[in-house]
């Protein structure tokens, strides 16, 4: 099969299509043909880096869709044709990737397989830090930052979902259109402040949850923007420390975390797909769409790294594996 490897730690170039045996499909797995791969953050990450995670394949890639063509040794959920998409731990860049059964979902109703791969990423991230984590619920108010991203744009759905009311952070104002069209009241950050937005909109309240992927400089201000017993769940370290007076968060009784989702177990993965498959699954296609900003051959996949790290697009950006 065609996989794209990196070649060295560096830029975008560093990718290099190579041939590769096929994978076999292990005990609780399934081996999916690869139609799309999405691309994620994590995945630029690793290319500088040049390695994934100890025991992880050096073929990055965290989500696929396409067909099931082998079922592992007591495998019950799915069969071979089966058409599904999967969270993986790395290998979705390539024509053959193996996916645990418990991080397989369903293609949803109407959705064809490029769509499909655009969910398995943000829908285990968002539903993990927003809910399991941020603990969101009716009418508490939720800012998201970064909202034209892939996760960005399924957290305010999933938070519109269950009847939160939603803010979110852009950086230019084609992002912030977009973020408003899902629903969201979008804040230009380049603009305005954050702060004094949420203060505004939420009459000087603050907000219950706060889903961040700025990091470090954000922590005094994220503090700033809670509401009292408020949550601000982390899900990239912005490549520095949490530094923010103890006395600030103990006055709003804050709680703040965060997590790293593909470190985390598998028992913890499977748990959110069991979530998502009864609050968010049947949703989709109607009240929660992923936003795909461009569709890549797997060929130029060192373009789709490219147009990450330019924070120019809105949404997902997706590989078109050609089998």
């Amino acid at each position: 099969m065609t996989a794209i490897t990196i070649s060295a730690p560096g830029g975008p170039e560093v990718l290099r299509p190579e041939k590769r045996t096929i994978p076999r499909a292990g005990p609780g797995q399934v081996l999916i043909k690869v139609a799309f791969a999405g691309v994620n953050r994590h995945d630029c990450h690793q290319r500088k880096r040049g390695h994934g995670p100890a025991g992880a394949t050096d073929i990055p890639g965290l989500e696929v869709a396409g067909e099931v063509v082998e079922v592992g040794a007591n495998v019950l959920s799915w069969r071979i044709g089966d058409q599904v998409c999967a969270l993986v731990n790395g290998g979705g860049y390539a024509q053959y990737c193996v996916a645990e059964e418990v991080t397989t979902m369903p293609i949803p109703a109407g959705f064809d397989l490029q769509q499909a791969a655009a969910l398995p990423e943000a829908m285990f991230t968002a539903w993990f830090n927003v809910f399991m984590l941020g603990k969101l619920a009716a009418g508490d108010w939720l800012l998201v930052h970064g909202g034209g991203s892939g996760v960005g744009t399924i957290a305010i759905q999933l938070g519109l979902l269950v009847k939160a009311n939603v803010l979110t952070t852009a950086r230019s104002a084609e992002k912030c259109a977009a973020c408003s069209k899902l629903g969201a009241k979008a804040i230009n950050y380049n603009q305005q402040d954050f702060v004094s937005a949420v203060k505004e909109a939420t009459g000087g309240r603050g907000v219950d949850v706060i889903l961040d992927m700025v990091g470090a400089n954000y922590g005094v201000r994220n503090i700033e923007a809670l509401a009292l017993d408020g949550r601000l769940v982390h899900i990239n370290s912005g490549g520095g420390d949490f530094c923010v007076p103890l006395s600030s968060i103990m006055a709003k009784r804050a709680v703040v975390t965060g997590s790293l989702l593909r470190g985390s177990s598998l028992q913890c993965k499977e748990e959110i797909a069991r979530q998502l498959s009864v609050r968010a699954w049947p949703h989709l296609g109607t009240t929660v769409m992923p936003v795909i900003d461009s569709v890549i051959a797997l060929n130029q996949t060192s373009q789709a790294h490219a147009r990450m790290e330019s924070d120019a697009h809105v949404g997902k950006i997706l590989l078109a594996v050609v089998n």
